[in-house]
């Protein structure tokens, strides 16, 4: 009887381990940046939320696929332009698969490993897209390129579960001589522009100069023409007080002639009293001459 008892305790302890140890080896976690596909034998059955999840072992398999944002490198390679050059290009793509359950189903049976499907495809369509263009065209119309490839990519990878977020075109590298005639090129062009704004400012400069010469040339005319205006104007009343005091006395004109020389020098005249120059200067200078005392 003790014997049965104890085997019967051994066979209770065998099976609670079994089952506990089935229990926890059918535990599956799945975190939030992944969902979960089971599949029972070779079938799927059921899709898998975030959270705690237990699947029959042996019999039942989860698979997990994240559904965050990728970026896969889609490798350097050599296309040759439509100008035939070969240019190094290179390029990423961002992607990521869709939460929901259909999309997660087709990511996983729609197509074998899309991560290389995607640095394919995109390799491939670089190629057509880069090959009719030039390689000045294609360097300058970059965001083209982009637009082109994510398109192309969205399209293709419609039925794949994926969504393209954006593709970036990191390089498009010429061949070294030609990188080196195109540095040429940029270094003369920038050379030009700079020999011309030199010149535009040198033109500036000189228009500045010949406007300020004109200016004072029309200054020094005016000044001439003020200093020759005061001049006539001196020289009318000159004539007038000539007009009026000395017609037919000239020698009392040529008289004041050298007296005003005289007096530029500081000299001293002494003037008979009661001569005719006495009486000429004193009414020029508004002096009524006084009459002798009878």
């Amino acid at each position: 009887m003790s014997e049965f008892l104890s085997g019967y305790w051994l066979l209770i302890t065998i099976v609670t381990i079994a089952s506990l140890a089935l229990f926890f080896s059918g535990i599956r976690i799945v975190r939030p940046t992944h969902r979960g596909l089971i599949e029972r034998l070779g079938k799927y059955a059921r899709f898998a939320q975030p959270g705690f999840h237990w699947i029959i072992p042996v019999i039942e398999r989860m698979f997990r696929v994240n559904v965050t944002e990728q970026m896969v490198d889609a490798k350097p390679q050599e296309i040759i332009t439509n100008d035939n050059l070969n240019a190094r290009v290179d390029a990423q793509v961002y992607f990521k698969v869709k939460a929901d359950e259909e999309s997660v189903k087709s990511s996983q049976y729609n197509v074998n490993n899309y991560e290389l499907q995607i640095v394919n495809l995109a390799r491939t369509t670089l190629r057509n897209i880069i090959g009719t263009m030039t390689l000045k065209s294609a360097n300058s119309e970059r965001s083209k390129i982009n637009s082109d490839l994510l398109l192309t990519l969205c399209k293709e990878t419609e039925k794949w579960g994926l969504e393209v977020v954006r593709t970036e075109l990191k390089e498009i590298d010429p061949p070294k001589d030609v990188q080196e005639t195109m540095n040429k090129v940029v270094k003369a062009e920038n050379e030009k522009i700079a020999a011309i704004d030199f010149a535009t400012a040198t033109e500036t400069a000189a228009d500045g100069q010949k406007r300020a010469d004109i200016k004072k040339a029309e200054g020094v005319r005016q000044a001439r023409i003020l200093a020759a205006d005061g001049e006539a104007q001196a020289i009318k009343l000159v004539n007038e007080a000539a007009n009026q005091y000395f017609i037919g006395n000239a020698q009392l004109l040529r008289r004041i002639q050298m007296l005003e020389e005289a007096l530029k020098n500081n000299a001293k005249i002494v003037v008979p009293a009661g001569t005719d120059l006495v009486n000429v200067l004193g009414e020029m200078a508004g002096i009524v001459p006084l009459k002798g005392r009878d």
